[in-house]
């Protein structure tokens, strides 16, 4: 009897342990995971730049809002550049898609369709299709706690889906410990 008692609890154990490795990671809920205070570690291919994103809820939780900021320092090649943008995360009632409209100092205003992977990991916002110009993709991916990693990639009006790099950043939540 002990051994048929040790082997339920073997299995048991294996059952509980590969369950485990089936659920989503507890720090990727989603859009929740993109809400507080962040600030972008330094980025080696401009040295001297910062940066900040702020995520809130508003309109008692209808929407969701982002607030970005970027600071490039001054190079003998340009003039140092301020960068500000807001992004509007909502649900369309219409469609029932998630969309985000973006606007910059620029006078850039981008349209996203928006969506977040199966295990809640990777939030992505892609140009809706047939929108003139470039197409733009913005993708964020959830990894070790308190910490996304960035990309803003750009495909040529005529290669819709050929999107290259432009930026790539990680962000860390403001306060979440460093190693």
């Amino acid at each position: 009897m002990p051994r048929a008692i040790f082997l339920a609890f073997v299995l048991a154990a294996c059952s509980a342990a590969f369950g485990q490795t089936l659920q989503p990671p507890p720090y990727c809920p989603g859009w929740d995971s993109l809400l507080g205070a962040w600030d972008a570690d330094p980025d080696p291919a401009s040295p001297g730049s910062t940066g900040s994103s702020v995520f809130t809820r508003d309109l008692q939780d209808k929407i969701l809002v982002r607030r970005n900021h970027a600071e490039y320092p001054a190079t003998k090649y340009k003039q140092a550049e301020v960068h500000d943008d807001l992004m509007v995360i909502y649900d369309d009632p219409a469609t029932h898609d998630r969309r985000a409209i973006y606007w910059d100092n620029e006078g850039h205003v981008i349209r996203y369709r928006a969506s977040v992977s199966p295990d809640g990991c990777t939030l992505t916002f892609v140009t809706e299709p047939g929108a003139a110009g470039p197409q733009y993709r913005l993708t964020y991916v959830a990894g070790e706690p308190g910490s996304i990693a960035g990309k803003f990639e750009i495909a040529p009006p005529d290669a819709p889906t050929a999107f290259k790099t432009y930026l790539q950043w990680t962000m860390r939540r403001r306060g979440a410990k460093t190693r």
